[in-house]
Order: C-alpha cells, then structure tokens, then sequence
C-alpha cells in the first residue's frame, strides 16, 4: 500500500489505522484534520460508515450521535483556534456532500486576518491557490495544531462522560 492509497479510502484506512489525518475517534465517526489548512484547525468528521451518503441515512440513535460527535469537534476546533490565534472569530459548519459520496460534516474556523473580500463569504468561494497550493498542504508544522484540537476533543469527552455520570447519578438518586 502506498502513502497515498488511504485518500482513496478515508473511512476504511481510519478504521485501519491508516488514515494520518485522524485525531481522535468519536461515537459515530472519526474526528479528522483537513488536507488542507489556509484557515488553520480546518477539520472534519467522516462517518464510520462509508455506505452512508446522507444523515437521513442514519436511523435516529446514530443521527443524534453524529451530530453529538460534529458539535464536539467543532468546539474542540474553536477552542484550540482561539487559544492559538487571537485573530479566531468563529466556525462555520457544513454538511455538503457534493463531492464525496459518504457523510462528513466540515469544521472551518474563520478569522479577521482573511482578506476583507472573503472573510464574510463562504470558503468555497477562496481561489483555486488556496486548495492546489502546496504551501497550505498539512504537514508536520501543524502538529501543534493537531495537538490542541485533539486535547481539546479528549477535554469536552471527559466533561461529556462527567455530566452522563452525574445525570445518571441523580436519576438513581430520584428512583429511590
């Protein structure tokens, strides 16, 4: 298998532990940085089933997972952003699904240092530079990066854990 081969199968090197863009694996999908990082901390989460085209495809349970799993990433981008650039506005969350044929969710995160011509626009909107240029290729410059989010991704994992214990905690102490 060649270093290449796993972009061909992003879901299937993941679950092989192939996939080098994965930071952490989620309930219903794997938490993953983008390929490519004009706006740093770029990141997505692709379903763990790779015959799943759409949410809707997903029966409610898992639905309700995924969309758990893209509201963590997303803060967990947010808050590793905004702790390394005082320049971090906000993410963005898509659901698109034009190109690739399985479920991910994309993560950008926007900040005031984009040109004044595309900071308020969509970044599908940025010039063919920004997604062929191979200075913006994620490489091992991000690992920093990729460091943050994931420790922000294992932070609001354990919180989550924490309120489920408290949650059943109360429940029990209310039964009694």
């Amino acid at each position: 298998m060649t270093a290449t081969d796993w972009r061909h199968d992003r879901i299937g090197s993941a679950h092989r532990g192939q996939n080098p863009t994965v930071l952490r694996r989620l309930d219903a999908g794997f938490a993953v940085i983008g390929d490519r990082q004009f706006l740093p901390g770029y990141s997505v989460l692709l379903t763990d089933d790779p015959a799943v085209t759409r949410l809707s495809d997903l029966p409610r349970a898992r639905r309700t997972a995924y969309l758990t799993d893209m509201e963590r990433l997303a803060e967990a981008v947010e808050r590793a952003c905004r702790r390394l650039d005082p320049a971090f506005r906000r993410v963005n969350i898509e659901i698109l699904g034009n190109t690739d044929p399985y479920l991910h969710a994309h993560i950008w995160p926007r900040y005031d240092w984009e040109p004044a011509d595309r900071v308020r626009l969509p970044v599908w909107l940025y010039g063919e530079e920004y997604w062929r240029d191979g200075r913006y290729e994620l490489s091992h410059r991000h690992d920093g990066l990729r460091a943050a989010i994931g420790e922000e991704l294992d932070a609001l994992g354990a919180q989550s854990l924490g309120a489920q214990s408290l949650g059943a905690q109360s429940a029990a102490n209310g039964s009694t």
